[in-house]
């Protein structure tokens, strides 16, 4: 069994639920997971954060249920209502950092998602990349100059492309893939112990 972590760096939902998937993982070590950038803040939904109304609220309710923190550099950083939330960028850094080191990318994709939310680092900035790489023990100048070649534009839009073909439309889902079924197993927010139940059903039903 495989798994495919559809999420966006950009996504406050994907943000809750990366220490499930972080638990998950760390219950089933050698599990194959696969993360692809969902590409939720692109095209004509690229605006101030300030046009999505009520984004404290919103905030609220994630850290209500999944037990996650907005820190002070995030509530600095949306303040005005002026940044602008770029999936594209983001997708692009999450390219960087998969290519730098693919059997992390689970634990680089929460670095970045915590440079964003907590720290209020713009993924739009190679500087963001830097740091989260350097954090990370990685080649922080080879991962900044990655997020910035065609390459990572390409990769961006190639996950953009996977995700509709998996008809995939929100953001975080996780999918099983076992043999010739892909089945999701948490849409949103789910528990690590409902999630194994899911696979374990899949594989029994296999």
């Amino acid at each position: 069994m495989k798994l495919i972590h559809v999420f966006d760096a950009y996504c406050g939902w994907s943000y809750g639920f990366a220490p499930t998937l972080a638990e998950l993982v760390r219950r089933h070590p050698g599990l194959d997971v696969e993360v692809v950038s969902g590409g939720l803040f692109t095209g004509s939904r690229r605006v101030p954060v300030g046009e999505f109304g009520n984004v404290q609220g919103a905030n609220a309710k994630i850290s209500e249920l999944t037990g996650v923190a907005f820190g002070a550099g995030y509530e600095r950083l949306i303040a005005d209502g002026s940044f602008v939330m770029d999936s594209e960028a983001a997708a692009r850094g999450v390219a960087a950092l998969r290519q730098a080191a693919p059997d992390r990318i689970v634990e680089l994709a929460t670095a970045l998602q915590s440079a964003f939310y907590v720290d209020g680092m713009s993924l739009s900035d190679p500087a963001t990349y830097r740091a989260v790489a350097e954090a990370a023990g990685l080649a922080a100048d080879g991962v900044a100059e990655a997020f910035a070649a065609p390459a990572s534009a390409t990769a961006a839009n190639a996950d953009f492309e996977r995700t509709a073909a998996l008809g995939v439309n929100s953001f975080p889902t996780l999918l099983a893939v076992q043999g010739d079924r892909t089945v999701a197993v948490a849409v949103g927010h789910a528990s690590v112990d409902e999630i194994e139940q899911r696979m374990a059903a899949l594989t029994a039903a296999h």
